[in-house]
Order: C-alpha cells, then structure tokens, then sequence
C-alpha cells in the first residue's frame, strides 16, 4: 500500500473510531447520567412529582420515534448521521426534517420528560429535562445553525415555523404553525409552573380593599371569552406579517412572563365561588389545580391586548371596541375573583414592554454605544488614570457587598480575599492565555472563577464553610460580572463581529480595542457586553430566589455554572475577538463553557447544608468595600502608559 492509502486508510479508521464514540457518548452514556442526575437530585431536593408509567412511556416512546425517524432521514437522504463532528453530505428537508427543525433535540427532550414522568421524578421533570431543553438550544444557537449554514447556504424553513413578515395571507400551515409553536408551548409552561405552586413566602397581590369585592359570577363570560378571542385571532389574520407579530409578541410575552413567575414569589389566591349560578362549573373548570401563582401579570390581559392587535388590523374601524373589549376583560379578572387589580395592571404594562420590544432593544443599544464610546484618561505623573476603571471597580465592591449579605459578617474577611484573589486570577489567566505586548494587562473571566475554586478549598481546609463562601461568591459575582461589562464595552474587549442591522454598536473612540487592534472601528457589531450583561441579571434573579428558598448551597454553585455556561456558550458564537483560539470547529471559551455545565450538573447532585436567610451586614462592611473599590480600580482603571513591561499597561 503507498503512503498515500496508507494515510487515507488511517484516517477512515479514525473518523469510524470518533463516529462509533460519539454516538455510544449520546445514546448510551448521556441518558445514563441524566438518569442518574435525576435519581441523585431527587434525593437532595423537594419537587412536586407528577406523571404515571404509562404516560411517561408514551411521551418517550414519541421522542424516540421523532429521533429514529429523523436518523433514518439523516441516514437515506443527507448520506450522514447526527453527528456534529462528523455531519451529513447533503443538507436533509426531507422526512420528519421537512416538518419540524432540529427534530433530533426536540426528540431528545421528550425522552427526557417522558422518562421523568415513567418514574414520577420530580427532578426529571423541572430541572434535568429543562437543562436539558435549553442546553440543545444553546447548541443549536451557538454553533450548529450558523454551521449548517456555512457548508450549505441559505437553509430552507420546515413546514412548522414561525410565519414570513410579508403582505401574503396566511395559509393553513402559518395558522397550525402559530398553534403549536407558539399556544401550545405557553399552555405548557403556564400549566407547569402553576403545578410547581407558590412558595410559602410569597405575598399576596391583593390590596386590603379588594378583600371587600364580591365575586360577579356573569362576568366570567368575559373571563373566558379571551381564549376564544385568541383562538380567532390565528383565523382572521389577513396578512402573515400580522401573524407573524401575533406569534413574536406570543413568545416574547411566554419567555418574560414565565421566567417571572417562577422568579418573584407573588399569589393571588382566588375568592370563593357561588354555588348557586350558573356559571359556577366554568368558574370552578378555571380554577382547577391552579394554585393562583401564575397571577402577577395576568396572562388574560396580556393575550387580550395580543390578540386584539390582529382585529385592528384586519379591521381598523374596530380600534375603540378592541380597546374596550381589552379593558373589559381585564376588569373581568377581577371581578371573578381570579386575579388582584395591581395583577391586571402589571397585565397591562407587560404587553406595552413586549408591544414596544423593538424599540426598547435599540434604545439599549443606543445606549451601550453611548458607553462604548465614552472613554477618558488623565495622567498624573507617569500615572494614567482611566473612566472605565470605575465600572469594575464598582461592580468588585458591590458583588462583595452582596456576597457578605447573604453568607453574614462572619465570612466579610474571606469574601474580601476571595474577591481580590479572583481579580489576580482573572490577570493570571489572560497572560497564559491571551498575553502579549499589545495586551500588557488583560483579564480573564474563567481565571476569576478558577481562583474562587481554589481558594474556598483552602478556606475549607482551615475549618470555613466553602459551600457558602462558593455559593455566595456566585450570588455577588453576578453582579461584579454586570458592572464589569461596561467596562468591557468602553475597553473594547469581549466585542462582537460585525451584524448587519441598524441596532448594532459601532465603536469609534480611538483608545478602544476594537479600533486599535481590529479593522471593525466604526461597523456595526454585535453588543455582546448587552448580551453578557441581560443574561447574567436573569442568572442573578435566578440565584437569588434558590438561596432564599433555602436549597443546598452546592445546588446554588452548579446552577450558576450551568447558567452561566449556557450563556456563555452562545455569547461566544456573537465575539468578533480574532485572538480566541478554535478546536475543533469550538472556541476555547466555548469548551470552558461545556465544562462549566458539565461541572455545574456535577455540583448540583452533591450534598451540602442549605443556604442560610441573608442578614444585613455590619459597619465594618463599609470601610472593607471602599478598600477593594479603591484596589480594584487601581488594577482596571490606572497603569504606566511609557512602561512596556508586564501588568504596567491597560492601553
């Protein structure tokens, strides 16, 4: 055999090897850890347990039918298996692919609920299948769409997918599209998180006196007439973009609503209802098994204003009786006792935010721009002293402030090390990784969290608590991680590539990066500091309700890993940084990303005591934040601008 053949016939070899590993890792290995994940979280936490054996087999034996067909198409018309590492020949909108996209995840994830539902697993169904739900998408958002695109172009849409913004009249399949991509998943969610219930914390939206208003049994009518509303509205459309608006503002209402619901403690607990009309069955059809936690904002209102939007625009005449129509409905929520007034209001105001969305997001962007572009120095001696030092600066000395407040005064002394040994790491990490004489002094954020690990072990070893130090630090890193990234946006680092969209950022300020070290000085770029910054308040707000409903404090760790891994992993894909290193088609950050939700998922199965109720902190707190603000923004914010040696420079 020549050396030639030999190579060709090595190189089979191995890609045979890596196909049958990757397919043993994802059909034989993943579901058992998941499965064990589920056994190990639903002996450290208490969740609601729903589901019977033959409705989870059912479920799951749906989810493997979708795989195995949409591995037969994958297999018969793509020359390919789903494999990333090793992807099909030809692109596949054929089969179960020509209806629905990513057809494999969606697969998976059904296996997941249904096996969690087989076993009544409480963990199964609230945290393993919805880690991983949204780690398919971070997948598929963060590396597998804008692949499939690149090898083979412009992709065409499934027969399920959200309508075209063109003056078209909708079809049957943009009406069914809207009901299942968009009704269906937020019956879902709504029903789901109204089962999870209300925490025994929660406060009651109801004002003193609203206690006094008598329950109006008629009005129900127009309690449920919104369902019918809704359910029309995916009928009288007249042009797809009008649909189109429908299902986005659907979405957008289902993501931000959802997530507040199961972030904020509120309830309304639902008035009694009169035996003797005859509306009593519908009243009761309404209130079944819903614990009333699903209440502030009230989703009828929102829905009710959503869909009347498509009504206006079918029929613009109808712009006064839909408005009244609106308001109606929503005095119905409280007249049939489902719902305080402060829940329609809040109605109300999240379908303004999700009607104006757009809008706001530009203005956020505009923003971000602002700051971006706001840098300013002054030198004093050799000394330069920067602006955007005070973002970091800041964000350091209040994540130790909130890190003191939820682990006590007792841990003041370690928080403060460990916020200062992070920001050393953070320079440790950037010189092994990115170091070089154009970037004298960068900083690295997985340094910070390496050091954190370490250092907590070592606290730990001389008798401290490293479950709450850990936990606690990932609570405040949050927001050191917020703030910091204004400073990242005027630094110029963590920058985006270029978009082409009006809402993009253009840096110009000739001290950024961006303009110093790239040729994108003046493009629109993606905001990934807008993105890392959003991301991280939710995972913030999400730590936040965990330690105050108490849960093992290792539980809080992994979360903020997984969390923050996700996030991570598809705000990686948006960076416009050329000096990120690539393997294997991933960037480093995104592999240390992986790692994160690995590691996370690890974290959270370990026992650990549970997160203690915050008190507020001492005097002593103030003079300790002013010296790490006053250390932190010497290291961010001032250097040696004539010096060329190591950590002397910023610029």
């Amino acid at each position: 055999m020549t050396q030639s053949g030999e190579r060709t016939s090595a190189r089979g070899t191995r890609v045979i090897a890596g196909s049958v590993a990757y397919g043993a890792l994802f059909t034989i290995g993943l579901p058992l850890l998941l499965a064990a994940w589920m056994s190990r979280l639903d002996g450290l936490l208490r969740l609601p347990r729903y589901g019977s054996t033959a409705a989870g087999l059912a479920v799951a034996g749906a989810g493997i039918v979708i795989m195995a067909a949409a591995t037969m198409a994958l297999w018969r018309f793509g020359r390919g298996l789903p494999m990333s590492p090793f992807p099909p020949e030809r692109f596949v909108a054929r089969g179960v692919y020509g209806v629905v996209a990513d057809p494999i995840y969606f697969g998976a994830v059904l296996t997941c609920l249904g096996g969690a539902l087989a076993i009544r697993s409480g963990a199964g169904l609230w945290i393993v299948t919805s880690v991983l739900a949204l780690s398919a998408a971070s997948f598929v958002w963060g590396f597998e769409r804008q692949s499939t695109l690149t090898r083979f172009g412009p992709l065409p849409s499934p027969w399920l997918r959200i309508p075209p913004a063109t003056d078209g009249a909708p079809g049957l399949r943009d009406r069914v599209s809207v009901l299942l991509l968009v009704l269906l998943p937020w019956l879902a969610l709504y029903e789901g998180v109204s089962r999870l219930g209300a925490s025994q914390a929660a406060w009651s939206t109801y004002m003193a006196w609203e206690l006094q208003i008598a329950v109006v049994p008629w009005t129900e009518s127009l309690y449920g007439a919104t369902y019918g509303l809704v359910f029309l509205a995916l009928l009288v459309a007249r042009h797809q973009r009008d649909l189109r608006q429908f299902a986005l503002r659907g979405l957008g209402a289902t993501a931000g609503i959802i997530l507040f619901y199961l972030l904020v403690p509120l309830v309304a607990p639902s008035k009694p209802v009169p035996d003797d009309t005859i509306w009593a069955w519908l009243m009761q059809l309404e209130r079944f098994s819903d614990e009333r936690a699903c209440s502030l904002p009230a989703f009828h209102a929102v829905w009710a204003c959503i869909a009347a939007e498509v009504f206006v625009a079918a029929w613009p005449r109808l712009r006064w009786p839909a408005v009244a129509t609106c308001l109606a409905i929503g005095a119905s929520c409280v007249t049939t006792g489902m719902h305080a007034t402060l829940d329609v209001v809040a109605g109300l105001a999240a379908y303004g935010i999700v009607a104006r969305g757009s809008h706001i997001w530009r203005w956020l962007c505009r923003q971000s721009e602002r700051v971006a572009n706001s840098w300013r120095e002054w030198r004093v001696g050799p000394i330069r002293f920067m602006s955007h030092g005070a973002y970091a600066a800041v964000g350091g000395a209040a994540g130790a402030g909130v890190a003191v407040w939820a682990a006590g005064m007792d841990q003041l002394w370690w928080i403060i090390g460990l916020t200062l040994g992070a920001e050393l790491g953070a320079a440790m990490w950037a010189q092994l990784i990115e170091g070089s004489p154009q970037l004298l002094r960068p900083y690295g954020y997985f340094g910070s969290v390496v050091s954190v690990v370490v250092l907590t072990t070592i606290a730990g070893m001389a008798g401290r608590d490293p479950w709450l130090l850990l936990a606690a630090m990932a609570v405040g890193g949050c927001i050191t991680q917020i703030l910091g990234r204004l400073r990242c946006l005027v630094q110029g680092c963590c920058h985006g590539r270029q978009v082409d969209a009006p809402w993009g950022i253009r840096y110009t300020h000739p001290r950024s990066r961006v303009v110093r070290l790239s040729d994108l000085g003046g493009k629109r770029l993606h905001p990934t500091p807008l993105y890392s910054m959003l991301w991280t308040l939710l995972v913030f707000c999400a730590l936040l309700r965990l330690w105050l409903l108490g849960v093992p404090l290792p539980f809080i760790s992994g979360s903020y890993l997984i969390l923050v891994g996700l996030g991570r992993f598809v705000e990686e894909h948006y960076r416009g940084e050329p000096q990120t290193a690539e393997i294997r088609g991933l960037r480093l950050y995104q592999w240390l990303a992986i790692a994160f939700v690995v590691g996370g998922a690890a974290l959270t199965a370990v026992a650990g005591p549970a997160a203690p109720l915050p008190k507020m902190p001492g005097a002593t707190l103030w003079p300790a934040l002013l010296g790490v603000l006053l250390v932190t923004y010497v290291a961010f914010g001032a250097d040696l601008p004539r010096s060329n040696r190591r950590f002397s420079r910023l610029v």
